[in-house]
């Protein structure tokens, strides 16, 4: 069990006397401390989100409900999360936020904007849209039961809890095939190319026995210490389970959507042309960005950094003596062998290579470092032809799981290693690796701080973590510095084409004729980057506009300090208090930079 907070100590031992006296009158009532109702109502809420939704404790390492799965896209729980939230939104406003420490009144306001944003987000019926080839339970359920994820198979519980959580996740599947229905009779379906790549995910973890299927991994791969008695049983429930429970699942599903859902899909593949698709897209972009930015604010910044990345780029042509224009030069990096491993995983070992290198090297910009490990895996096969090219997952609060970075080899021809370190930079050592850990790691920030997140900071800040590779020491290679320029340039493409395909109208062969028009990009990654942003709308806006923050924060901190101004220390205010949106971000560091002047 989770040891109770001072803050939740506190507020039992202050009700515990008064449990013994006369009731409080009023004005004793008004004496209350808001710091500890503050800090009472963090901790009720987060404990209570756990329970409503046990995937995200087992995320954290907290494996009391490892046994349940939520059906967190049927009627019941949404309601329950709108319950929650009008609930705690009500309780906070009646805490004084004016009597609260500066860094109290930071959590309250972050609290305050998550339960409006949540209540505003619930009119948009994000759940009769619950599979695509990007983001999918289906898919990620797969992860888990394989044993790869993160619910252990580590002792005979774990391997129980499983077998428990499976009837969940079958209630969830069958309730997005009912949400997919809806979805038809609503006129709220996915474009078609889209389901078009899902529906073979799905499909190949159809098989004919529980030992043919992924599934079937923690069985094989049991630990020793298991009695027979225990191993003999467990082989049996999981066969069953996986035969009776797991396989007709995903076969319904499959037939469903190759049946009747395909033929529902729409040719259109922008929010726009949903039912209040432009007023859900709005939505999104503030969310997401933590800005009121406009789309057309957002899409002229993406073209003006295409502009501006474009210029630095034929400077690296110049450096290396390359001759023709910046479209030549792409085709150079794309098609010559020199810059492309043979073997898949020559890549995966190329970024074990790099760990310990950058980690000695990141010394001369931060003063904190994460405590938590973390390892590199190739994303695997049933996944990664529609997966991005690298992702991170965050490891536990006390390092017993580590954090991993997934390199993705699928297509090894279109894997430039002129991609690599700007790649590592982001996804590892000092980009997320070193931004979630430390998150996590800082027990005095509240759970939902500690354990939550903005996308905007989060991309933001590995993003900005790339460009600080010739600080660092790494992009001495001017074709990795090249590198590093075409991923920035990624970024600013994807607020060209995110918000052309769901503002403007933009179609699928729009996105791709932009994507190949202006950058060094293969047409693997290219299609499974513009499927991606049909698919998960907004989301590609996260990384330059908190890049950009970031990196306008620190240009004002070096203006200002002059002299007196020292990255590390810039650094650590950035990351030491987590993710927040980017206008709590900027107040923060120059209230920082002010009390230095």
């Amino acid at each position: 069990m989770k040891k109770l907070s001072a803050a939740v100590l506190a507020a039992v031992l202050f009700i515990a006397a008064c449990s013994n006296e006369q009731p409080a009158t009023e004005s004793q009532a008004e004496v209350a401390d808001p710091t500890v109702t503050l800090h009472a109502l963090f901790d009720e809420f987060f404990e209570r989100g756990l329970e409503l939704n046990p995937m995200r404790a087992t995320s954290i390492g907290d494996y009391r409900f490892n046994d349940k799965f939520a059906n967190s896209i049927g009627p019941e729980h949404r309601e329950a999360n709108r319950i929650m939230d009008e609930e705690f939104l009500t309780r906070l406003l009646e805490v004084d936020r004016e009597q609260l420490s500066r860094q109290d009144q930071l959590s309250y306001d972050m609290f305050r904007l998550n339960r409006e944003q949540s209540l505003e987000g619930d009119r948009f019926p994000g759940h009769l849209q619950p599979i695509n080839q990007f983001y999918s339970t289906l898919n990620s359920f797969v992860q888990l039961g394989s044993g790869t994820s993160v619910h252990p198979f580590k002792t005979v519980k774990h391997y129980d809890d499983w077998l428990a959580r499976i009837d969940g996740f079958v209630v969830y599947a069958d309730q997005a095939v009912e949400n997919m229905k809806e979805g038809m009779r609503q006129g709220v379906v996915q474009p078609r190319i889209l389901m078009e790549k899902s529906l073979p995910q799905i499909e190949s973890q159809i098989v004919d026995t529980a030992e043919e299927s992924g599934f079937w991994a923690p069985i094989e791969n049991m630990p020793e210490e298991f009695s027979t008695a225990d191993r003999e049983r467990l082989t049996g429930a999981f066969k069953d389970a996986i035969e009776t429970k797991v396989l007709p699942v995903y076969k319904r599903t499959a037939n469903f959507m190759g049946d009747e859902y395909m033929g529902a899909t729409r040719e259109t593949v922008g929010l726009y042309a949903l039912p209040d698709g432009s007023e859900w897209y709005a939505y999104k972009v503030k969310q997401i960005t933590t800005t009121n930015l406009t789309s057309e604010e957002i899409h002229q910044i993406g073209l003006n950094e295409v502009a501006r990345i474009h210029g630095e780029m034929l400077g690296v042509m110049e450096e290396v003596g390359f001759e023709g224009d910046l479209k030549d030069f792409f085709e150079y990096l794309n098609s010559d062998d020199q810059f492309y491993f043979d073997e898949p995983e020559d890549l995966i070992q190329g970024y074990r290579d790099m760990s310990d290198h950058v980690s000695d090297l990141s010394k001369s910009l931060f003063d904190v470092f994460p405590k938590t490990g973390f390892e590199v895996r190739r994303v695997e096969p049933f996944r990664e032809a529609s997966s991005s090219g690298g992702s991170y997952r965050t490891g536990t609060p006390d390092g017993s799981r580590p954090g991993v970075f997934y390199a993705n080899a699928y297509d090894i021809k279109s894997r430039p290693i002129w991609a690599m370190e700007s790649l590592f930079l982001h996804e590892a050592i000092p980009g997320h690796h070193f931004q979630r850990s430390l998150q996590v790691e800082n027990e005095e920030l509240p759970g939902f701080r500690r354990f939550g997140g903005y996308t905007a900071f989060t991309e933001g800040w590995g993003l900005y973590a790339e460009s600080l590779g010739r600080e660092i020491g790494v992009y001495t290679d001017p074709y990795q510095y090249f590198g590093a320029l075409n991923a920035e340039l990624w970024r600013a493409i994807r607020l060209v084409v995110d918000t052309g395909l769901h503002a403007k109208e933009w179609t699928r062969q729009d996105v791709l004729d932009f994507m190949y028009a202006n950058s060094a990009v293969k047409e693997s990654r290219a299609v499974s980057e513009a499927e991606r942003f049909m698919a998960i709308p907004g989301q590609a806006l996260a990384y330059k506009i908190g890049q950009l923050k970031i990196r306008e924060l620190r240009t004002y901190a070096e203006n200002q300090l002059g002299d007196a101004f020292d990255v590390k220390d810039f650094h650590t205010q950035v990351l030491m208090d987590g993710p927040m949106p980017l206008s709590m971000l900027e107040a923060k560091i120059n209230d920082w930079v002010a009390a230095q002047l």
